[in-house]
């Protein structure tokens, strides 16, 4: 992730890049992988830093989470669509999975943050973004870590993609 400059420092990372082998669905959230892709290097970036869920609860109720995913769940909005086009019934799972924040607040509930919950869809580069957002939060006193997670899926989802940095202050 490309730091904007040096007040946070990285505590714990995880990637996953088209080609990995696919993140376990996460029970409740259907079609998509965006929710999997988001749980999967959350999971792995917070285990680098706190072992087992949860996170000790000192930490947790510091700790920020900010989803930044400059094209949303493409997959659930894919599917959305079409059943929509073709006059089918939706199922209420791709009513709340097709928020980005449900699957942030499956994330804060699993490892115990109680932080703010921030998600944005950047038109310019999502680290950069992030970065920005994730040193705000600090500077303004909201929370003392940010769990970032840029998720990236293509509309036919060949190139999807998700990173999970844990920030800290320098």
């Amino acid at each position: 992730m490309k730091t904007v400059n040096s007040k946070l420092r990285t505590l714990s990372s995880a990637q996953w890049t088209a080609g990995s082998t696919p993140p376990a669905p996460v029970p409740g959230f259907i079609i998509s992988s965006f929710s999997a892709l988001a749980a999967d290097v959350a999971d792995r970036c917070l285990a680098e830093r706190y072992g087992t869920a949860p996170a000790p609860a000192e930490r947790g109720e510091r700790t920020a989470v900010l989803l930044v995913s400059p094209g949303g769940d493409r997959g659930t909005a894919q599917a959305v669509a079409e059943l929509v086009d073709n006059g089918g019934r939706l199922s209420p799972l791709l009513f709340f999975q097709s928020v980005p924040n449900s699957i942030a607040g499956r994330i804060t509930a699993h490892w115990g943050l109680t932080g703010p919950v921030v998600c944005t869809s950047p038109a310019g580069d999502p680290f950069e973004d992030a970065a920005e957002l994730a040193e705000l939060l600090v500077a303004d006193g909201d929370a003392d870590e940010v769990l970032v997670l840029v998720v990236e899926q293509t509309p036919a989802g060949e190139s999807e993609r998700a990173t999970a940095v844990l920030l800290g202050a320098v």
